[in-house]
């Protein structure tokens, strides 16, 4: 149907017709709700999110030992370049979310940053493709400790050029394609908010099938067939998908541009950096706040006064001037309180996002000294494969969490969740602790094999200890991520304001960034001063037979418990929002009041 006859049916149909999200199509008019969204436009973007999944992680999942096998970069100066790769990866989706909310909007800015990201596909599989920008190869590999054939700066500004822009990329996809899938239901109409559920169901299945095969199939194509199909399938793959998500054109609802939640929350701080000397007023109704119908036409609440975070309260002062940048009102105040206040429960995740970096970087080149054959054939297992395990175990852990773990807590907490969203965060933490004691235990064990055999000194010789004695770090990895990343995700979104929730919910994708640099900043940091003042040649060397792993992960566990203290800290002055259902009286006084009821979020919203 033609977007005029569309219009032209739209214009005859009754109110429940249209969509009451205030969803548009992509020239801003109502659209029928038979017409646009629901399944026939999630399918697509279900679809997308497969192969970008594959794509992503079948480069991530193995790169370290591409760096050092193909491109000849020692231990350290390669898992520092996963980390700082991956840490952009997860950084850039602040911009692309600023770029969509106050710019582009979503389907735009996706469209655009999509065709990046298969520009940085395509160059990749070229850089790993053409003999000329790879350095000619050196023994066996890189098994040569002597070796002297280093890639030159062409062939790594390729590589790394690459890289980046497919970073860049992902920063216009990654925050905006979950949320276009959502936008498809309307929250307004009871069976499409039901269906709403059952999408991220699917989603979320989406991303364990792509994911699973990254970590399995491709992989093992990179390491047993070669790197060209390795990156040359995830590619035609990404390009097939993006021609699948532009064929849903025509079914897609979207929500247009809101403005820019930082500009938002600058103007709060400016304000009362102004108004520093100005003093409150003790009756809270006297600050500023626009009246009831304004929210009402746009099917918002305003949020009441509250008494922390005093000095920004006073952006809300009335005073002679009334520009934005000198006054706001105080639902603009405790938005930007409710998102401040969450910066030290960002900060607490930082860590243990650290901790995670190991598993695609120094646990696989872990997993390249052991022997890797199963059964008694010939298959050997690619390292990187173990990472496999990490995602079927969270998959599990989360079932088992939500079926039979949360009723039983529900039923002795009264906790509808079972317990509050910082206590499962802090049970991730405390497996995070379990996590680098085994792993510094299993990599003495390791190391103590070596030199039984007296291979200690030898790179590039197998150990005769089997892969899967890696296996408990790995599969603790994903429990641990079924309490910590999941109540991370959830509570970010649930406690951020509503017309925050994508500034909120990219707090999660900006702590996985920052602990891929803590990890870079903390493995060059510990190389360094081990090798200056630890004698011999340090913790972490590129013979990790004469390294000290195991002194490394113990390092870890205590800065996890460190970590865990603070966070006891930080759970004991924080405070949950309150979910305002009808304001009264936000001064508080009298005989009126607000009526507050706790949020109650389900666990599935929070992939938005």
């Amino acid at each position: 149907m033609s977007m005029a006859a569309e219009r032209v049916e739209a214009a005859g149909g009754g109110d429940d017709d249209y969509t009451q999200d205030g969803t548009v199509d992509l020239h801003g008019n109502p659209v029928l709700r038979s017409k646009r969204g629901g399944w026939k436009a999630c399918g697509f973007v279900v679809v997308y999110e497969v192969f970008e999944r594959m794509a992503y992680y079948g480069i991530s999942s193995n790169l370290v030992l591409y760096l050092t096998t193909k491109l000849h970069q020692g231990t350290v100066s390669s898992a520092n370049n996963v980390t700082n790769w991956v840490g952009t990866i997860w950084m850039t989706p602040i911009l692309g979310a600023y770029i969509a909310d106050a710019h582009l909007g979503r389907y735009r800015t996706f469209m655009i940053a999509s065709l990046i990201y298969l520009i940085g596909m395509s160059l990749l599989t070229l850089a790993v493709s053409v003999p000329s920008l790879k350095p000619p190869k050196c023994g066996a590999g890189t098994a040569d400790p002597g070796c002297s054939e280093k890639a030159s700066s062409l062939q790594l500004g390729v590589f790394f050029l690459a890289l980046y822009i497919l970073a860049v990329g992902t920063g216009g996809t990654k925050p905006n394609i979950s949320t276009i899938g959502a936008d498809q239901f309307d929250d307004h109409h009871p069976r499409e908010r039901r269906h709403k559920l059952s999408f991220f169901n699917w989603w979320m299945f989406s991303i364990f099938f792509g994911t699973l095969f990254a970590n399995t199939v491709l992989v093992y194509l990179q390491d047993n067939v070669g790197w060209t199909v390795g990156y040359a399938l995830p590619t035609l793959g990404l390009a097939v998908s993006i021609a699948i998500f532009t064929a849903g054109t025509p079914f897609y609802r979207h929500k247009p541009t809101s403005g820019s939640s930082f500009a938002r929350m600058a103007r709060v701080i400016v304000a009362a950096v102004r108004k520093l000397a100005v003093a409150l007023p003790d009756d809270a109704r006297e600050l500023h706040e626009l009246d009831d119908e304004y929210y009402a036409k746009k099917k918002t609440t305003p949020l009441p006064y509250t008494p922390y975070l005093k000095i920004l309260s006073k952006a809300a002062v009335k005073t002679s001037t009334t520009s934005r940048w000198s006054l706001s009102t105080v639902t603009q105040v405790e938005e930007t309180k409710q998102i401040l206040k969450m910066l030290p429960v960002l900060a607490v995740t930082f860590v243990p996002a650290a901790m995670m970096a190991q598993v695609n970087t120094l646990f696989v080149k872990q997993g390249t000294t052991l022997d890797r054959r199963v059964g008694g054939g010939g298959f050997e297992i690619p390292p990187a494969s173990l990472q496999a395990f990490v995602t079927i175990s969270m998959l599990v852990s989360v079932v088992l969490y939500d079926r039979v773990f949360m009723p039983l807590m529900a039923r002795a907490t009264g906790n509808p969740r079972g317990i509050t969203l910082l206590q499962r965060m802090g049970v991730g933490l405390v497996i995070h602790i379990a996590i680098m004691g085994i792993a510094s235990v299993t990599e003495r064990h390791r190391l103590a094999v070596a030199r039984e055999h007296g291979i200690a000194d030898s790179k590039g010789t197998t150990i005769p200890l089997t892969i899967f004695v890696l296996l408990p770090q790995f599969v603790l990895m994903g429990v641990a991520d079924a309490f910590l990343e999941v109540a991370k995700i959830e509570f970010f979104y649930d406690q951020a304001p509503e017309g925050m929730k994508s500034l909120g919910t990219s707090y999660a994708m900006t702590s996985l960034g920052v602990g891929n640099f803590l990890s870079s900043l903390l493995l060059s940091t510990v190389a360094h001063v081990t090798r200056r003042h630890g004698g011999g040649g340090g913790w972490i060397q590129n013979n990790l037979n004469a390294s000290r792993l195991d002194h490394y992960y113990a390092f870890f566990a205590v800065l996890n418990c460190v970590n865990l203290v603070f966070f006891f800290l930080v759970c004991r002055l924080y405070v949950y929002n309150a979910e305002v259902s009808r304001v009264v009286d936000v001064g508080g006084s009298g005989s009126g009041g607000e009526v507050l009821r706790p949020k109650e979020v389900a666990m599935v919203d929070t992939n938005l």
